[in-house]
């Protein structure tokens, strides 16, 4: 049975809006037209891939199984075709990308111009915040993770490496003093991101020490690194932050940096990842080629 590529193109921009007279047109389709490739390709499958009420659109339970495999074999095309070198010369499309927030505002967003005006016809979907989206469940075709590469369905390309520092404001450190070694943390007032788990401390020598709000003589608990660093800059504590959110303020001074031998001993590296295929869509591609030589090549927060 061969499927028709542009009835799964519908589907899958279907799919990802819940609209399929938008996505129709999306893609240059009357609403009539649109409505009948859908149903063809339904009957073709044997499955309803959608439902549809009078007020919405869902993805069934059958079609959200379906649609990891329509974008592979989406891709699959492309990358036949390109390897003929008769892949369109021009990306078109939505690219659904999911980053953290704050990372996204200072580093992808200013950044996103340039790459729209190289490739005019690919929609950019840019999902952020800083809880982690499931890629696969999300139908997400990148992701920015600044966490270990564990899941087996996933692949990665390392962007960037990234630090964790602890630092605080000068006024807090004037109120409150300067911590001389790592036991003295548990005197102060410590801002935690997410949760008050310990994070393991490293120095320069290779010694041990631990970042613990749980012990802490205060604790402020906050899940947006933004909100995390303004919190620091106005003087609530010492924070555990990924050097590339807080190299600006470093650099004039509005925050110091607190035990500077010390650093997060965890491996941290920023990730662009993406869904395991043989596979990697031309969107895709450029557009992790597009961060890697804006950001990854020679990260600001390493100068």
């Amino acid at each position: 049975m061969g499927l028709d590529t542009d009835a799964l193109r519908l589907f899958v921009r279907a799919a990802e809006i819940l609209n399929i007279s938008a996505a129709g047109r999306a893609l240059g389709m009357a609403p009539a037209v649109s409505s009948a490739k859908l149903a063809k390709l339904e009957q073709n499958l044997g499955s309803e891939l959608l439902h549809r009420t009078t007020r919405k659109v869902s993805l069934s339970v059958e079609g959200a199984d379906f649609l990891p495999f329509a974008r592979e074999i989406i891709a699959q095309e492309e990358a036949a075709l390109a390897a003929l070198g008769k892949q369109r010369t021009t990306i078109k499309g939505t690219l659904r990308f999911a980053a953290p927030s704050s990372f996204a505002q200072l580093y992808i967003a200013p950044i996103l111009p340039k790459f729209l005006e190289q490739h005019p016809d690919l929609t950019i979907d840019l999902r952020l915040s800083d809880v982690q989206f499931d890629l696969i469940e999300g139908s997400y075709d990148l992701a920015l993770r600044n966490a270990p590469l564990v899941d087996t369905s996933l692949k990665g390309r390392k962007l960037a490496d990234d630090q964790r520092i602890l630092c605080a404001a000068p006024s807090y450190l004037y109120t409150h003093g300067t911590p001389k070694t790592p036991d003295d943390l548990n005197n102060h007032h410590l801002i935690a991101f997410q949760n008050r788990q310990p994070r393991l401390l490293t120095g320069l020598e290779g010694e041990n020490a631990v970042f613990d709000p749980a012990s802490a003589k205060g604790q402020l608990i906050i899940d947006d690194g933004q909100s995390q660093v303004r919190a620091t800059l106005a003087g609530a504590g010492i924070s555990l932050n990924a050097l590339w959110s807080v190299h600006d303020q470093l650099k004039s001074g509005r925050l110091i940096r607190v035990l500077p031998n010390f650093e997060a001993a965890e491996d941290n590296v920023l990730w662009l990842i993406y869904p395991k295929s043989n596979v990697l869509s031309p969107k895709v591609r450029v557009f992790m080629d597009f961060l890697v030589a804006e950001i990854g090549a020679k990260p600001p927060w390493e100068t």
